[in-house]
């Protein structure tokens, strides 16, 4: 055996290693990611069902403002920095959202591709997430 196929079998290992190396942290970043956008998409689904709680219980004829009050601390219990809000817009029209902090969850500003300006006609601030529920009394 000649000093060149030891040689060469050994810069075979090491491109396998690195490769492997390479492969597992693509795999770990790529679960990492996973991770975070399934807790974004929780998030998500509890406002949604907050929302829709909040417009239901806005729409009942007594008991509104205690019942936002509730549902405000609910959100407040279930989403990071949540809250529940009503507004109209004034033509038989209201929305119900609500707002939580999106920061740990969200993208780089440079990297999101679709965010929304408003969130039931009402503008969001950075960092923040928004679902509304447009419903009519």
């Amino acid at each position: 055996m000649s000093r060149q196929s030891r040689g060469a079998s050994l810069i075979e290992v090491m491109l396998a290693v690195a490769l492997t190396a390479v492969t597992a942290l693509g795999l770990i970043a790529t679960q990492l990611w996973i991770a975070r956008e399934t807790r974004a998409a929780a998030l998500r689904e509890h406002a949604a069902f907050l929302a829709d709680a909040v417009a239901e219980s806005s729409r009942a004829p007594t008991g509104g403002d205690a019942a936002l009050r509730q549902w405000s601390a609910r959100a407040a219990s279930l989403l990071p920095k949540g809250e529940a809000s009503t507004s109209e817009r004034g033509d038989g029209v209201s929305f119900a959202r609500v707002l939580w902090s999106a920061v740990s969850s969200m993208p780089a500003p440079e990297r999101v591709t679709v965010k929304p300006d408003s969130c039931g006609e009402l503008p969001v601030a950075a960092g923040l997430a928004c679902v509304a529920v447009a419903f009519v009394k």
